[in-house]
């Protein structure tokens, strides 16, 4: 009985077994809907592209002329600055101590040019003119001795030796006149031009040195060049800030008023644009948000792409060129850097026409 109806019957159900496994096999799987509904063109021929968000400035990366110990970081990631404006700061007490040494040395220059500037003192005046009324009292006594001399009657009471010394003493007392009138003079016309110019000079150079070291505690204070919004800060108050340029910048900073989206078109697609053609921009994540665009301009330089997508039909062994356009951000969830879908309306694709066939040669066998 086992033999002649359990076999066989087991067999059977073996059979039906794997013929519904195989039929079920040789289904196509029910695609998965997906998570995220993608963004549809809304123009009947258009070329597509990924765009990055960027400012409108693009990205102004922060470094810092001078090394040193970060003091002072006033701003903050999302912030606005105008022009001007301080973003961070370098330790600058030395230079502080020199900047006081270098004015100490331009007030005692200003000083001792302000002294010169005010010769004569009132009171060195009167003592000049009481030193040449002297002199002048003192001639007249000199040349009174000598008339006397000279008005003798009888010449061999006077030596003529005695005469000579009178002669000679109001000489002396004449020169000492003329130089207390010089005196005087010099004392009223004030301080003699060349010693001022040398003065000034040495003024001007005072000043020179305090404005150098200010220019040098200057550079230690970056500012925002343009009216923008801070992107990101990446230095904090103690860490030492290496000049040049940085792999990582301290700060980023750029206007986000408007924003701009770097379109990469592929070469092959190039050709279709062209310039003021309408585009829309699609959030990636949510396809209800999207973005008129206005065209700004192309970057001439075709160049490697490097912004890649991810699709399995994408190539990257290519070159793309750049298309920009602007829009206002306004109440949309966007931010600097994320990547947008864009759909800029091109010319309908016409059917290539064959190449010409290569007239033979002559002589050429037919």
């Amino acid at each position: 009985m086992i033999r002649t109806y359990l076999v066989p019957l087991l067999a059977l159900a073996g059979l039906v077994f794997a013929v519904v496994k195989v039929v079920q096999a040789a289904k196509p799987p029910i695609p998965a809907p997906p998570v995220v509904e993608p963004a549809h063109a809304p123009y009947e021929s258009f070329v597509a592209g990924s765009g990055l968000i960027e400012p409108s400035t693009r990205n102004i990366a922060f470094s810092t002329p001078v090394g040193g110990v970060v003091t002072a970081v006033p701003v903050l990631p999302g912030q606005d600055v105008r022009k001007g404006d301080v973003l961070f700061t370098i330790e600058t007490r030395e230079l502080a101590a020199e900047l006081a040494v270098k004015q100490a040395a331009l007030t005692v220059a200003q000083r001792q040019l302000a002294a010169l500037q005010a010769k004569p003192r009132p009171e060195e005046v009167p003592p000049a003119h009481a030193r040449l009324a002297a002199a002048q009292a003192a001639l007249a006594d000199q040349q009174a001795q000598l008339s006397m001399w000279e008005n003798v009657q009888d010449k061999r009471a006077v030596s003529n030796d005695e005469l000579s010394r009178k002669r000679f003493a109001v000489d002396a007392a004449q020169a000492r006149v003329a130089e207390a009138e010089s005196q005087l003079k010099l004392l009223t016309l004030g301080a003699w031009s060349v010693d001022v110019a040398v003065l000034e000079g040495q003024v001007e150079s005072a000043k020179a040195a305090v404005d150098s070291v200010k220019v040098e505690i200057e550079r230690r204070i970056v500012r925002a060049p343009i009216d923008a919004q801070v992107l990101q800060v990446n230095t904090r108050i103690g860490e030492y800030a290496q000049p040049g340029p940085l792999a990582t910048p301290l700060m980023i900073l750029g206007s986000v008023h408007p924003l701009h989206v770097r379109v990469d078109i592929d070469e092959y697609d190039a050709w279709r644009l062209t310039a003021g053609s309408p585009a829309t921009a699609f959030l990636r994540g949510n396809n209800a948000i999207k973005a008129d665009l206005k065209f700004v301009r192309f970057e001439p330089y075709v160049i490697p792409k490097r912004s890649l997508t991810g699709e399995s039909t994408e190539r990257v062994d290519t070159r793309v060129l750049q298309a920009i356009y602007s829009f206002e951000k306004g109440k949309l969830p966007v931010f600097v850097g994320q990547q947008m879908d864009v759909y800029i309306e091109s010319a309908p694709i016409q059917n290539a026409q064959p190449a010409p066939a290569a007239s033979p040669e002559p002589g050429a066998a037919k």
